[in-house]
């Protein structure tokens, strides 16, 4: 199989010209926009999350269009897995208004993404026919050409080097009835176990953390509990620009109730931190010894609760189980006199956020990429549990350890699904025998079909494509020639493999590798279901046909299974079959939701799991009495261990991620902003957003940038062990000294081109929170 394509040379020319005197002499006309943003930031921290469509942009934009609307549906945001609920306003020429629906659990907020949604689905750029490449470019053809080349092409390479030589990558932002088809597909249909997605770059520690604690996937507790809680400990999250309609909640309830007291924890001095009571920066890499210090100061002060670990915590070390007893040997380490200089915090305020944290009379910890995102995330994310655990904080109202969601479709299309190489649907594991047997009993596919090891993950497919052996690739949803870290390593191999990228938008960082590009529907163009943060489902139903020749992704995989010849094994060919399929299947399972049938779906706000028949109202919290697993007679019940407990994991500290040195000085840390989304491939269109954002760049501590030469607006160079980049740099007190910050949603600023592919040795998640790098100013 041979073919060209021009993406590396685009990439090349991409850096040349960031790199030539016109753009460096425009970085400092971008940063111009930041009075604009600031001002969005400002509306923002006084709580301006719209409920009334484009009137917070209206405030900036004159242009914002106004339109009758003749009639209005319910369904859900399409961008973050907070899942707001949405009412669309359509008339005969589509969107017309968006507004936050107030019977939802959002109560009619939205951010300033959501408020815009009217602008979606008319974004530039949209792909309206499929196509091929053919000498280095891409030129229109049929859907038939196209499927009957994917089709040619996978079915070669499974015949000439077996079925692990294809693979699947998917995305947190495809429907469940998609995401659930391509697994079953590829697993149970083609025999490979090569499925995976840009969810392992964003919840897989969470997933693994909440697993290696409850025994099952998910939070326990669920949004309503921040009605309740007294404190809020947010770490690694910065909710005020990522998840805003979830912080006006919390703000809303500081306002009700005075006593209230928001803990942030986060190296840069974000929006949430300034929204916040007290603010803990820790240097890069210590969060795991302040998390340890802090249950130092509790079993230290007395802070634990006894009974509770008593009768329903077990502890478990690095050989296996161990007494209650081996605690307080494994804590000595982690006294915050020992840790307080390696952390940056004083011991002191680390005994008084233990004291608050365990003290209240309920306690609620929120984070995301922040403990995700890094080479020891599982651990991080189990040691955040056990907080909890060692206080008693957990399953009463107000009390829960909150993993949010960036992605709004990660949870229950991907995690619930078991959508991941090593995963199964709903908690089961491919290496396990009794799992796999299930499995393939009730896919109704001979014992044996799924294979015994798991698959590949983002990171190794990615090698695997470079190194020759994976050979072809169905990617779904997702842009991952933006998105992966080391970038440029990883480039290659989607220059070396037959690449089919199936998008909404024809001009992504992706696309320009694809052999085979095909249309797909965006959002209401089609009809399916979310799953959020809190286990709760909501549908999407089709309001909008999709633009010319586009099709539903569950279209296009169904049409791939009967051209492999599996249309036996991919049995169900719409949404509404695949969606009765699984909900049947899940009451096999502890996650039951069988009760969500699609007229439930559709009268509802969305239903939380488990939900095992009709009749049922969901559940709103876990393993205490109200979950229908949880047994008569017992207050709490972590079903998914085999003795009930959940268990705290005494996981050692240890220095794994990549520490500043003289020739790297510094460390980069990656996220999001306000306003934009992920990459960029949605929210980057939309005028008033890409108007009122700067470009991508580099923000850095005026103490580093003096020291270093550099003043605000300077293009500087940006060099780590993987990759260079540069760009221009705002100086601003909002990083901590000794770090610099970048977001990742400017295609033509791509930052993770910089950043190190070292990943957690538990989830195989990399690490985008800690790449030592140097600054030298340019010019």
């Amino acid at each position: 199989m041979t073919h060209h394509k021009n993406g590396e040379d685009e990439l090349e020319r991409d850096s040349d010209a960031e790199s030539s005197p016109s753009v460096r002499a425009s970085h400092r006309d971008r940063l111009d926009r930041m009075s604009r943003r600031d001002l969005l930031r400002a509306l923002a921290a006084l709580g301006f999350a719209s409920s009334t469509g484009g009137v917070l942009w209206g405030l900036l934009e004159a242009t914002m269009p106004q339109a009758p609307v003749e009639h209005w549906h319910k369904s859900v945001c399409r961008y973050c897995g907070t899942g707001c609920g949405v009412m669309v306003g359509m008339n005969d020429a589509g969107v017309a208004e968006v507004r936050g629906d107030p019977e939802a659990h959002n109560a009619g907020r939205l951010c300033i993404k959501g408020s815009l949604l009217p602008l979606l689905n008319k974004a530039p750029g949209r792909l309206k026919f499929p196509m091929i490449r053919k000498n280095g470019k891409l030129v229109r053809a049929s859907w038939e050409e196209a499927m009957s080349l994917v089709a040619t092409q996978f079915q070669e390479a499974i015949a000439q080097h077996g079925p692990n030589s294809v693979a699947y990558y998917g995305s947190g932002q495809l429907f469940i009835e998609e995401t659930y088809t391509a697994n079953k597909l590829f697993k149970a249909g083609i025999g490979t176990n090569n499925v995976d997605g840009n969810p392992r770059l964003c919840m897989a520690s969470a997933a693994v953390g909440y697993t290696k604690t409850f025994g099952k996937d998910e939070p326990a507790g669920c949004y309503e509990d921040i009605d309740h809680a007294e404190v809020f400990f947010i770490i690694g999250a910065n909710p005020a620009e990522c998840h805003q309609p979830l912080f006006e909640r919390i703000k809303a309830r500081k306002l009700a109730n005075p006593r209230t007291v928001i803990i942030c924890v986060d190296p840069r001095r974000t929006l949430t931190a300034e929204r916040s009571d007290l603010h803990l920066a820790p240097r890069p890499g210590s969060d795991l010894l302040l998390l340890w210090a802090m249950a130092h100061a509790m079993i230290e002060g007395k802070l634990f609760d006894e009974e509770f670990v008593r009768d329903h915590v077990a502890f478990q070390g690095p050989e296996g189980r161990v007494g209650r007893e081996e605690l307080g040997r494994f804590l000595e380490d982690y006294a915050p006199e020992k840790v307080q200089d390696r952390v940056g915090i004083p011991a002191a305020q680390i005994r008084d956020v233990a004291s608050r944290f365990a003290d209240s009379q309920a306690t609620m910890s929120l984070w995301t990429m922040g403990l995700n995102q890094r080479v020891d995330g599982v651990a991080l994310n189990t040691t955040m549990n056990a907080l909890h655990l060692l206080t008693g904080q957990i399953n009463k109202k107000g009390a829960t350890p909150m993993s949010l969601t960036g992605q709004a479709n990660a949870c229950g299309g991907v995690r619930d699904t078991g959508s991941l190489s090593h995963l199964l649907p709903h908690g089961r594991f491919v290496n396990n025998p009794q799992h796999r047997a299930e499995m393939e009993k009730l896919w109704g596919v001979p014992a044996g079909r799924i294979q015994p090891t798991p698959g590949l993950d983002a990171v190794q497919l990615f090698q695997a494509m470079n190194d020759g052996g994976v050979k072809c690739v169905l990617n779904m949803c997702t842009n991952p020639a933006q998105s992966m870290p080391n970038l440029d390593a990883y480039a290659k191999g989607m220059e070396r493999s037959f690449f089919v990228v199936v998008d909404v938008f024809e001009d992504t960082r992706s696309t320009r590798y694809a052999d085979v590009v095909l249309p797909a529907a965006l959002w209401i163009e089609k009809e399916g279901v979310f799953g959020q943060s809190e286990r709760r489902y909501q549908l999407v139903e089709k309001l909008l046909a999709p633009p010319g020749e586009a099709r539903s992704d569950l279209e296009i995989l169904v049409d791939l299974a009967k051209r492999l010849g599996l249309g036996d094994v991919v049995s169900a060919k719409t949404a509404p079959e695949v969606w009765d399929e699984y909900r049947a299947l899940s009451s096999h399972s502890k996650y039951n939701f069988s009760g969500m049938t699609r007229a439930r779906l559709r009268e509802h706000r969305g239903l939380q799991w488990p939900c095992p028949s009709e009749q049922h109202p969901g559940t709103a919290r876990r393993y205490i009495p109200g979950d229908p697993f949880v047994p008569a007679g017992k207050d709490h019940y972590f079903y998914g261990k085999p003795d009930g407990r959940a268990v705290v994991h005494l996981t050692p500290y240890e220095r794994r991620a990549e520490e500043p040195d003289d020739e790297y000085p510094l460390v980069l840390n990656t996220g999001r902003i306000l306003e934009q989304w992920h990459t960029g491939t949605m929210t980057d269109r939309i005028a008033p957003i890409r108007n009122g954002t700067p470009r991508g760049h580099f923000e850095m501590h005026s103490y580093d940038a003096r020291r270093l030469g550099i003043e605000d607006g300077d293009t500087v160079e940006v060099k780590s062990r993987y990759g260079r980049l540069e760009g221009a740099c705002r100086v601003t007190t909002s990083p901590l000294v000794g770090t610099v910050f970048a977001t990742f949603y400017d295609a033509e600023f791509p930052i993770n081109v910089v950043v190190t592919d070292k990943h957690d040795p538990i989830s195989k998640q990399p690490d985008f929170k800690t790449t030592a790098v140097s600054v030298r100013k340019l010019g």
